[in-house]
C-alpha cells in the first residue's frame, strides 16, 4: 500500500488539505497526517468541519510536537509529503531546515531521502523573502503548487476549483483521479 504525509498548516485554505485527505482515503493510499496547531483553529474559522472530523480522514495522526513519529524518520518508507496549505512560517523552516517540531522536521526528511515534496503556499501577494523562501525550498528539491485556478475546465463553483488543485497534487504523485477535465478533452477543446 503507498503511504503520503499531509502536512496541514495555519495558513488560509484549510479545506485544501480537508479535501485532499477525503480523495485520499478513498484510495488505496495509507495517510498519516500532522496539523499545526495554528491549522487547527484555521480548520475551525474557515469550514463546518470539526479538527477531529479531519483527523479521522487519516489512517494515522500525530502531533505537531511528536519528533518521535514514525515519519520523522527516513526509515519509515512511503511516496512523499503534502503541505497543504503552508503557512510561510512552515515554508521557512522547510527551506532553512530548521526542524523545531514534526511537520517541517518530516518535511526535512522527506527532502533528505529524495522523495516528492510538494509544498502548497497560501499567502498573497508574495513579496521577495516569500519568493526567496520557495525558491530556496525548490532547490532543495520540493515542488512549489500554490493554489492558483485554472478556468480551462470551467468551474462553475468553488469545489470545482478546490478539485482542481487536489487533482494537481494527485497528479505530482502519479495517482490516477477524475477531478478535473483535463486540457485537450473534448469537453475543453477550442473550435
Amino acid at each position: 500500500m503507498k503511504r503520503i504525509i499531509v502536512g496541514m498548516s495555519g495558513a488560509s485554505g484549510a479545506i485544501y488539505g480537508i479535501r485532499l485527505l477525503e480523495v485520499l482515503s478513498e484510495m488505496d493510499i495509507e495517510t498519516h497526517l500532522v496539523i499545526s496547531e495554528a491549522a487547527q483553529k484555521t480548520i475551525e474559522i474557515e469550514t463546518a468541519w470539526s479538527v477531529e472530523k479531519v483527523r479521522s480522514l487519516a489512517n494515522t495522526c500525530s502531533g505537531n510536537k511528536d519528533i518521535g513519529a514514525n515519519i520523522a524518520s527516513g526509515s519509515f518508507l512511503n511516496e512523499g509529503m503534502v503541505v497543504i496549505p503552508c503557512a510561510i512560517k512552515t515554508l521557512s523552516g522547510i527551506a532553512n531546515s530548521y526542524n523545531d517540531n514534526l511537520m517541517v522536521r518530516a518535511a526535512d526528511v522527506t527532502l533528505k531521502e529524495r522523495r516528492k515534496l510538494v509544498i502548497v503556499p497560501r499567502e498573497t501577494p508574495f513579496h521577495k523573502g516569500h519568493l526567496r523562501l520557495m525558491m530556496a525550498a525548490a532547490d532543495l528539491g520540493a515542488t512549489i503548487l500554490p493554489p492558483v485556478p485554472a478556468f480551462y475546465c470551467q468551474p462553475k463553483t468553488i469545489d470545482d476549483i478546490v478539485n482542481h488543485l487536489v487533482g494537481k497534487v494527485l497528479d505530482m504523485f502519479h495517482l490516477e483521479h477524475n477531478l478535473f477535465r483535463r486540457w485537450g478533452s473534448e469537453e475543453t477543446s477550442v473550435v
